[in-house]
């Protein structure tokens, strides 16, 4: 029995399976909101409580770096420790993987009604494979053939420098450096970034706030869905919403791009993240593709490279259960 987890800085999901070939019919599933529980024990006594199951082994999606068997959340006051789990919940193994990463797991195993396809291209066979995910972060991951299977690679390329693409982002890059001091991707391109760039469109002038938003942000814990709906809305677009998801599209084209050229992903960019399958209507524009393939003399290079977005809800907990049922494999 294989408790599997996505924990992220926003909401955790658990869930329990009992072997590889019943992954679509989990044992026991819930999701959590992770802010208002102390640690991920709490949360996965509450769920052994609910459910009442017995586990023996545990894999781990999580959103920060991992570093011997300990893990940071980045965005939550969490540390993770496989020996303190292992301990308090008498577990065989635990282990813990950057979110990414469990994402990066599953990418093979995905069906085509659970993408959709931004770029058809032409996958090269065993070429590699990057992964992008703005979530209440910025994930960045890759995998790359050995010759039998992929195998996944974790990074922190969401915290690296943010390039501003023209004058409008170069506004905001110095708008955010004296407030954030050091600017990365992250905060301009995930849940926690897109009302950075609300909050420099408004403030730079570039279009009105209308009152009834500026009302309902005031009073959001989380202002990112409400600048997304008002965005998306059939009847009444807010053009400073518009705005700023054009500008999030934009960057987050730009930084596929990036990550495709620096690992040179022939096999395809797969884009996850709760944020993208939110805001499909923007990511189909032309814009996404023009900065994705804006590089100058190697624009070229990317042209054939498909793009997915990933639709299926919960590929973190997928990808952590076929890496958690391997591990076991191999160890019997």
């Amino acid at each position: 029995m294989l408790l599997v987890g996505d924990i992220g800085g926003t909401k955790t999901n658990l869930a329990v399976f009992a072997s590889s070939t019943t992954l679509s019919f989990p044992i026991a599933e819930m999701t959590f909101p992770s802010g208002l529980y102390e640690s991920l024990e709490a949360i996965i006594q509450e769920f052994i409580e609910r459910f009442h199951v017995l586990v023996d082994r545990a894999c781990f999606g999580v959103a920060g770096p991992v570093v011997d068997n300990q893990a940071t959340i980045t965005n939550l006051p969490w540390i993770i420790s496989t020996t303190h789990l292992q301990e308090t919940f008498q577990l065989k193994s635990v282990v813990l993987m950057n979110d990414l990463e469990a994402i990066a797991h599953a990418v093979p195993f995905l069906e085509a009604n659970e993408l959709y396809t931004l770029n058809t291209g032409e996958a090269s066979a065993g070429g590699a494979i990057a992964v992008i995910a703005p979530g209440t972060g910025l994930g960045e991951a890759f995998l790359t053939w050995d010759g039998q299977r992929y195998m996944s690679h974790n990074s922190e390329g969401g915290h690296a420098d943010f390039a501003p693409l023209d004058e409008l982002q170069i506004g905001m890059l110095r708008y955010l450096q004296p407030l954030l001091g050091h600017v990365s991707y992250e905060w301009v391109c995930s849940g926690i970034g897109l009302p950075n760039i609300y909050a420099y469109l408004k403030d730079s002038g570039y279009a009105e706030e209308p009152t009834w938003l500026s009302e309902q942000l005031a009073r959001a814990a989380d202002k990112t869905p409400i600048i997304a709906q008002a965005a998306l809305s059939d009847t009444a677009p807010v053009p400073l919403c518009v705005a700023t998801l054009d500008m999030f599209v934009s960057i987050l084209g730009a930084e596929a791009g990036n990550l495709a050229l620096k690992v040179l992903a022939t096999g395809g960019v797969y884009i996850g993240g709760g944020i993208p399958p939110r805001i499909l209507p923007f990511l189909k524009k032309e814009l996404f593709m023009q900065t994705f393939l804006n590089k100058g003399r190697l624009g070229s290079v990317l042209t054939d490279v498909p793009i997915h977005v990933i639709l299926h809800p919960h590929v973190g907990l997928l990808g952590a259960a076929y890496y958690g049922f391997e591990l076991a494999k191999l160890s019997n």
